[in-house]
C-alpha cells in the first residue's frame, strides 16, 4: 500500500494554521475486505442519531435512524416541499463530494499532501461516507483498489496533521506569557518594565520572530492581547502593563512587516523606501535617531513630502495584502501610520529650532 514520506508530510502539517483543528479519526467503517476511515473534524455536524447499520459489498449504505418509524406517513404538501428541497441539498452535496474524489483520484502522488491539508475540514462523516459507497459501486478490481489506496493515503496525512496541530496548540496567554520571559530578572518571577537588562527586548523580538514563523501569533492572539491592552488601559493604573503590551504588537508589526522590502528597485535603491524599512525594524526608542539622521533636516538625504509618499503607499498595499477588518490588518496599518506620526514631529521640531 502506497505511503507518503514523513518530510513531506511534515511539511503539509506544518502549513495548516492552529485554528483548522482536527479530532482524532473516530472510527473505521468495514468494507467487505477492506478498511475505510470514518474521520470527524470540528466544522462537521455530529453524527447524533444516525448509526451504522451495515455497510457490504455490492451495496449501498444502510442506515439506521434510531427512534424513526419505517411505516408510510401521511405526507402532506408541505412536508412533501420540504423533502424536495432537503432530497435537492443532499443532491448537490453529493455532487460534490464526488468531485472532491475524483479531484484526489487524478491527484499526482506528490501533490496529494497538498490538496489534503488545502481540503482537510472537508474530510468529514459525509465525506467518508460517500468514498465507501463510491468504493462499494466499484466494477472493476483495479477501481476498488484505488478507492482503497487513497482511503488509506488521505488517512495517513489527515493523522499526521492532527498530530501536528495538537502539538502546536498553546493558549494565547501561554504564548504571551513565552515572549515576556526575558523580562523576567528577579527570582520571584515578577516582570519588570523598563527592564534593566539591554538585551532583554531583542530577546523578546526573537520570541516573537519564532512564534511568527510557527504561525502561532494568529488573530486569536491578536485580539486576546488586544483585549488585555484595552482592560489595562481602561484601569488606568497599569503603565507598565500598557508599555510591555504595546512593545509586544509593535515586535509583531515589525516582524511581519519587515518581511516584505520595496527599497530596492531594479539596480537602484529608493531611499526613501530603505529609510521606512530602517524604521519598520528598529525599535521604537530609536525612531528618532533614524529620522534625524536620514530626512533632510538632519543631513540625509531624504526629502519629508517622499517620506510621507511612500508611507502611505506601504499603508495601501497592507490594507490590500490583508483581510479587511482583522487584527493584524489594524495593528500593521497603525504601526506604520504611527511611524509617519513621529516623522511629522521630528520635522516640526527642525522647523521649530530654526525660528
Amino acid at each position: 500500500m502506497a505511503s507518503f514520506p514523513s518530510t513531506s508530510l511534515e511539511a503539509v502539517a506544518q502549513q495548516l494554521p492552529v485554528r483548522h483543528q482536527l479530532v482524532s479519526p473516530a472510527s473505521t467503517m468495514r468494507l467487505g475486505a477492506r478498511s475505510l476511515p470514518a474521520i470527524t473534524c470540528l466544522a462537521a455536524l455530529p453524527v447524533t442519531r444516525r448509526s451504522i447499520h451495515s455497510l457490504s459489498r455490492g451495496s449501498l449504505l444502510l442506515l439506521k435512524i434510531s427512534g424513526v418509524s419505517f411505516t408510510k406517513p401521511v405526507v402532506s404538501r408541505r412536508q412533501s416541499s420540504i423533502r424536495a428541497a432537503g432530497t435537492e441539498n443532499q443532491f448537490k452535496t453529493t455532487v460534490e463530494l464526488d468531485m472532491l474524489i475524483d479531484t484526489l483520484r487524478e491527484t499526482e502522488y506528490e501533490k496529494l499532501p497538498q490538496l489534503v491539508a488545502e481540503n482537510v475540514l472537508g474530510f468529514n462523516t459525509d465525506f467518508w461516507l460517500r468514498l465507501a459507497a463510491r468504493a462499494d459501486l466499484a466494477t472493476s478490481p483495479d477501481d476498488q483498489k484505488d478507492f482503497e489506496v487513497l482511503a488509506s493515503n488521505i488517512m495517513n496525512i489527515v493523522e499526521l496533521i492532527v498530530k501536528k496541530t495538537q502539538e502546536k496548540i498553546e493558549t494565547s496567554t501561554d504564548i504571551l506569557k513565552s515572549i515576556l520571559v526575558p523580562l523576567i530578572e528577579s527570582d520571584d518571577g515578577e516582570i519588570r518594565w523598563p527592564p534593566r537588562n539591554v538585551e532583554s527586548i531583542a530577546k523578546m523580538r526573537e520570541e516573537v520572530e519564532r512564534r511568527e514563523q510557527g504561525g502561532y501569533l494568529d488573530e486569536s492572539f491578536l485580539s486576546e492581547v488586544s483585549a488585555q491592552l484595552r482592560q489595562a488601559r481602561e484601569d488606568k493604573d497599569k503603565p507598565g502593563l500598557v508599555a510591555i503590551l504595546q512593545k509586544v504588537l509593535q515586535l509583531y508589526a515589525s516582524t511581519v512587516l519587515s518581511k516584505r522590502s520595496y527599497a530596492v528597485k531594479g539596480d537602484k535603491v529608493d531611499q526613501a523606501e530603505q529609510l521606512l524599512e530602517k524604521l519598520i525594524a528598529a525599535d521604537e526608542e530609536d525612531w528618532n535617531e533614524l529620522l534625524r539622521a536620514g530626512l533632510v533636516f538632519g543631513g540625509g538625504s531624504v526629502e519629508p513630502e517622499e517620506f510621507c509618499k511612500v508611507v502611505d503607499k506601504r499603508v495601501e498595499r497592507t490594507l490590500m495584502r490583508t483581510e479587511s477588518g482583522s487584527y493584524q490588518q489594524r495593528l500593521l496599518v497603525e504601526y506604520v501610520r504611527e511611524i509617519l506620526t513621529r516623522a511629522e514631529l521630528v520635522v516640526e521640531a527642525f522647523q521649530n529650532a530654526k525660528l
